[in-house]
């Protein structure tokens, strides 16, 4: 992770280069700094559909067949994503077939016709993954509950989109976004596995010169605003009860986002969590219950996720809750301090296997924060946190002022939770 060298052309784009030892693949990978918090009401979504638009046709490949086997021909492994703040392409090859690879991956960035009888028939669908989604109560109560936290505002929406905006959007306004969202100024391709800096550097320079080189529009900023704990109940008869329960954090640039990191993973982590052992193994109210710090630019929760008995969902409340309560209350000890910087670092590093995760792991970085901090740095800065750093932090977040659930089931008396919300 040391070896990565980065190179910012005088356009403003950021190429970074990561030779990696020992395997056989390379992935190429470009994100670029736009998402759903970057879009206006009335094409919410729109960051998601384009992401489905540049597999319908370029130039040089002009069919979704000929997008989709150029790489099954070579056995490579390719996708997209969409994100509230970034949006991504990436193409995974042998070495061998690396620049096919690039070349593709760049030409659907670059090159996509962004054909009008595509866009029809792909809003049929992204209509019909808005409704799968709101079928699943796993995947809709998380939207519910970033609905709660931001409310009407871009941090607050779906990346999906409504299906109003969704049915309305026109190919005009796909072109308008593509030119204000899309620019080498706000993109960084990253290409890492088995290669040279200097040849990896020279192929990105040559299939990326085309690139849009104008002003990209920037998001709005977040407004917060929470006094007391919130509630959000959403109707359907199901046979579990599906939740969220955590509270307003830290933003990807705090100071303690690292602690926080590690009260995530001591709460609901791993398998010898203290929720999991709680909640379902001693108390047996959920088959999957898990707690994890989402960071963004401007935003931040701790969160704990669980799936329980609709009898029982009030008791999981108050016994989430009450693991809150602890770790602000009580000083963790040292032993399982250093079970979750020892399992932060060995999951860290078991996940690092793959050329597709040293990319993104580098790529992020630089999109998000600017900075990229190798693998050792991180872990040096996780050593360093302590039991009285857990406390610290605990007190901080777990206050009524920004505690929240949202919540899937069979209930209809929002009252009787609201009660439970207590720290």
């Amino acid at each position: 992770m040391d070896d990565y060298k980065k190179t910012t052309l005088k356009n403003g784009l950021r190429i970074i280069t990561l030779p990696v030892k020992g395997i056989e693949t390379i992935a190429s990978l470009v994100l670029v700094g736009t998402g759903s918090k970057y879009e206006t009401k009335d094409i919410n979504g729109v960051s998601h559909f384009l992401e489905h638009m540049f597999f319908k046709g370029t130039k040089k490949r002009p069919t979704k067949l000929a997008i989709s086997e150029t790489l099954d021909k070579v056995g490579g492994d390719f996708n997209a994503f969409t994100s509230q703040e970034f949006t991504g392409y990436w193409a995974k090859t042998d070495a061998d077939h690396f620049d096919l690879a690039l070349d593709w991956v760049s030409d659907i960035f670059l090159n996509s016709k962004i054909p009008a009888d595509e866009i029809q028939k792909e809003k049929r669908v992204i209509l019909e993954e808005i409704n799968m989604y709101l079928d699943n109560p796993i995947r809709h109560v998380a939207d519910l509950w970033i609905g709660l936290l931001y409310g009407d505002q871009p941090a607050g929406w779906r990346v999906l989109g409504t299906k109003e905006a969704i049915k309305g959007i026109s190919r005009s306004q796909f072109i308008k976004y593509l030119k204000g969202h899309y620019s080498s100024k706000n993109t960084v391709v990253v290409v890492a596995g088995k290669i040279s800096h200097d040849s990896a550097l020279k192929a990105v320079k040559k299939c990326f010169e085309t690139i849009n080189t104008g002003d990209v529009v920037d998001k709005v900023t977040v407004e917060e605003k929470q006094s007391k704990p919130e509630v959000l109940i959403h109707y359907k008869e199901t046979d579990q009860t599906h939740l969220l329960l955590g509270v307003r954090s830290y933003d990807m640039f705090h100071p303690d986002k690292y602690i926080l990191g590690l009260l995530g993973t001591i709460l609901g982590g791993y398998m010898s969590s203290r929720l999991f052992m709680s909640i379902r193994e001693e108390q047996g109210l959920a088959y999957y219950i898990s707690t994890g710090v989402d960071s963004n630019t401007d935003t931040g929760v701790l969160v704990t996720r669980a799936g329980v008995d609709n009898t029982k969902a009030e008791k999981a409340v108050i016994s989430i809750i009450k693991e809150y309560s602890k770790m602000a209350d009580q000083k963790i000890s040292a032993s399982e301090l250093k079970k979750a910087k020892d399992y932060t670092r060995g999951s860290t590093l078991i996940g690092m296997e793959s050329s597709n995760e040293q990319a993104s792991f580098v790529g992020f970085q630089e999109l998000l924060t600017g900075e990229i901090l190798t693998l050792e740095q991180k872990f040096a800065k996780i050593k360093k946190v302590t039991v009285n750093d857990i406390q610290r932090v605990a007190k901080d977040i777990f206050k009524p002022s920004k505690l929240n659930l949202a919540l899937i089931g069979p209930f209809k008396d929002k009252a009787k939770f609201e009660k439970l919300l207590s720290i």
